[in-house]
């Protein structure tokens, strides 16, 4: 991460995430690096689909496609990177291990990571199937993966 916060340092360009089932691990890990202020927009952890919502993520989205999707990780990156005029943004949704009686048709222990290049009106997207069962370790799989997605689109 360090690498990165540098790159989008010496870019002059920012960064912002909303994620739900990562809880914050992704920001907290930008902000574990000296100097983030200067990239480090904005973070939302919206773990409610209300609070999604809230955020003006597309409710019809969620209702066709589940909270857990490809389209709703889009539609997070999208919007957060707009709500904070970002040139990168990050949407992160999936379930680890836990079935949600709130959203039941979806897949289990499979994340959804969208990063949004605002410049390039482009999409980066991520799906990634969790081995491990340890919450704290799908955690540091899914921040690894994105680590590795960032690196590949700023570096």
């Amino acid at each position: 991460m360090q690498e990165i916060v540098k790159k989008l340092t010496s870019l002059n360009k920012t960064i912002s995430i909303m994620e739900s089932c990562t809880g914050g691990a992704l920001a907290n890990e930008i902000t574990n690096i000296e100097g983030a202020s200067e990239v480090f927009k904005f973070g939302a952890v919206t773990y409610s689909n209300e609070f999604k919502i809230k955020m003006k993520i597309n409710a019809s989205l969620i209702d066709k496609y589940s909270v857990y999707s490809q389209e709703v990780a889009n539609n997070m990156a999208y919007t957060i990177a707009n709500f904070t005029n970002s040139n990168y943004a990050v949407g992160i949704t999936g379930k680890l291990n836990k079935v949600d009686k709130y959203n039941l048709y979806s897949d289990n222990d499979v994340v959804y990571v969208s990063i949004y290049d605002k410049d390039l009106d482009k999409y980066y997207e991520l799906k990634i199937k969790l081995e491990k069962k340890n919450r704290l370790e799908c955690k540091q799989e899914v921040i690894n993966e994105i680590i590795k997605l960032l690196k590949k689109i700023v570096l």
